[in-house]
C-alpha cells in the first residue's frame, strides 16, 4: 500500500515545487516586506505583542501574503485555516464559522485567511463581520485589487490595510541564491542573471519556478541572455486594463507629461501598449492633457493630439502607435499652463454661487421697438468702431462687478496673451476716468 502511495506522490518524500520547498518558515526568513515584519514594524509588534487583528494583506502576486498568513497563525498559537474566494459558497463560510466557533469553545483561536477576498460579494464579505467582532476568527484576506474599490466599508473599518512591496532586484537575488544553497548553481552568465530576475517582475513565486526549470534543464554551459530567452518563456506584463493597474499607469503617463519629462511619459506609454490598453484610450486621455495641462500655451498641442487620433484611425496598429508616441512627446516638452482649465473651474463656481443674474442692459438685444423703449441695447459701443476697436465696456451682470478668471501664465503663447490682456486693462482704467 505504501509503495502505491508513493507512485501516486502522495508519500513524505514525494517530490515538491522549488517555490513550496523553499517557503520561508519563519517570519525573518520572509524576503522584501521588512516594512511590514521588522520588529518596530506593524506585524513585527503585533506578534511579539501576541495581539493579532484583522489585516488586509494588499500586494502583487508571488510577494509572500499566503506565506506571511500562514506563518502569523504559527507565531500566534491559532489554527490557520485557509480558503479561496473564488471557490468558496455561503455553505463553505458557514461550515468554516461553525468549526471557528468550536474551536473558540475550548480556547482555540483560528486565524482565517482568505486569498482572493475581493472576489467574495457585498453579502459574502458581510459574513465575516459577525465573527470578526465575537473573536471567533482573525480574518487575513489577500487581495491583488485596491482595497478601497473592491471591499466593503464594514470590512474595511475593522482591519488594517498592509500594502506588500513588489520585490526589487536584491529581494529577487536573494531568493535565487536561496534557490542555489538548496539545488546547484544556475548555469548563467551575469546579464543572463539580470535578465532572469528582469523577467519575473517582481513576482518571487514565479522566478523560482523560471528557476526549477534551469534546475531541471541539466544544462552546465552559461546561458546567455540571448539563451534564456529561447530557453525560457517571457512573462506578459502585468496589466489589468479594468483594474487598477490600469488607473495607476495612465496617472503615471498624465504626470510624467505635465512634469514635461518626455522619457518616463514614453515608458509609461509603452508599458500601456505592451499590457494591450487600448490606444484610442491613451490618446483620448492625451487629448485632455493638451487642453488641462498645456492649454494656450501651445495651441498645436491640441492639434497634435488629434491629429494622433486620425492617424491612428486611418494606419491602425502598429504603425498608428508612432503617431501617439509623437503626440505624447510633444505635450511632454510643449509650456505648460492650466490657466484656461484653473479659469473655467472658476467661472463654473461663480456661475453656480451668483445663480440667474441677468446680463447688463446694455449688452441686450432689441429687436423690438418695445425693447429699445425699455432701454435694451442702451449705451451699447460697438468695439470696431472705437479706439484701437476696444470700448472697455463691462460685460458682467450689474449686481456682480468685474471678476478675473483667466490669469494666463508667462510661458510659451500665453505671454503673448499677458501682455494683451494687460494693454487692455489699462485702456480699460483710462476710459473709466
Amino acid at each position: 500500500m505504501s509503495d502505491l502511495f508513493g507512485a501516486a506522490g502522495l508519500a513524505d518524500g514525494a517530490p515538491r515545487p522549488l517555490a513550496d520547498r523553499l517557503r520561508p518558515r519563519a517570519l525573518d526568513e520572509v524576503i522584501g516586506q521588512d516594512h511590514l515584519l521588522a520588529p518596530d514594524a506593524p506585524l513585527g509588534r503585533m506578534v511579539a505583542e501576541r495581539r493579532l487583528s484583522s489585516a488586509i494583506l494588499w500586494g502583487p502576486p508571488g510577494v509572500g501574503k499566503t506565506t506571511i498568513a500562514r506563518l502569523l497563525a504559527d507565531a500566534s498559537d491559532l489554527h490557520f485555516e485557509q480558503i479561496s474566494a473564488i471557490f468558496t459558497g455561503v455553505a463553505d463560510l458557514r461550515k468554516v464559522f461553525e468549526a471557528a466557533k468550536g474551536r473558540r469553545a475550548v480556547g482555540q483561536g483560528t486565524l482565517l485567511f482568505v486569498d482572493e477576498i475581493h472576489r467574495f460579494n457585498r453579502a459574502q464579505q458581510d459574513s465575516f463581520l459577525p465573527h470578526m467582532e465575537d473573536g471567533s476568527i482573525i480574518l487575513i484576506g489577500a487581495t491583488t485589487e485596491n482595497p478601497s474599490f473592491e471591499l466593503n466599508s464594514a470590512v474595511l473599518s475593522r482591519s488594517q490595510v498592509l500594502v506588500l512591496q513588489r520585490l526589487d532586484a536584491a529581494a529577487l537575488e536573494a531568493l535565487l541564491v536561496r534557490a542555489e544553497e538548496a539545488e546547484r548553481a544556475l548555469p548563467l552568465t551575469p546579464e543572463a542573471r539580470d535578465a532572469l530576475i528582469a523577467m519575473a517582475d517582481g513576482d518571487g513565486r514565479f522566478l523560482l519556478n523560471l528557476a526549477e526549470e534551469l534546475f531541471a534543464s541539466h544544462g552546465v554551459e552559461p546561458l546567455t541572455p540571448e539563451a534564456l530567452a529561447k530557453t525560457l518563456a517571457r512573462r506578459a506584463p502585468i496589466y489589468d486594463k479594468g483594474r487598477e493597474g490600469h488607473y495607476n499607469l495612465i496617472s503615471a503617463l498624465h504626470k510624467s507629461v505635465r512634469g514635461s519629462d518626455p522619457d518616463a511619459a514614453l515608458y509609461w506609454l509603452a508599458r500601456m501598449l505592451q499590457g494591450g490598453e487600448d490606444p484610442l484610450y491613451i490618446v483620448r486621455r492625451v487629448v485632455r492633457m493638451a487642453v488641462e495641462d498645456i492649454g494656450l500655451a501651445d495651441p498645436e498641442a491640441l492639434k497634435q493630439a488629434l491629429a494622433a487620433k486620425d492617424t491612428y484611425d486611418f494606419l491602425g496598429s502598429p504603425e498608428g502607435e508612432l503617431a501617439i508616441a509623437q503626440a505624447v512627446v510633444y505635450v511632454a516638452t510643449a509650456p505648460k499652463s492650466n490657466a484656461a482649465y484653473a479659469a473655467y473651474k472658476a467661472a463654473m463656481r461663480a456661475a453656480k454661487e451668483t445663480g440667474s443674474l441677468d446680463p447688463p442692459m446694455h449688452i441686450l438685444n432689441a429687436p423690438t421697438k418695445m425693447m429699445k423703449e425699455l432701454g435694451y441695447g442702451d449705451g451699447y459701443a460697438y468695439d470696431h468702431d472705437q479706439p484701437d476697436a476696444f470700448s472697455g465696456d463691462d460685460y458682467f451682470p450689474e449686481s456682480m462687478g468685474r471678476t478675473r478668471f483667466y490669469d494666463p501664465v508667462e510661458r510659451g503663447f500665453e505671454r503673448e496673451l499677458k501682455k494683451r490682456l494687460d494693454y487692455w486693462q489699462k485702456l480699460r482704467a483710462k476710459r473709466l476716468i
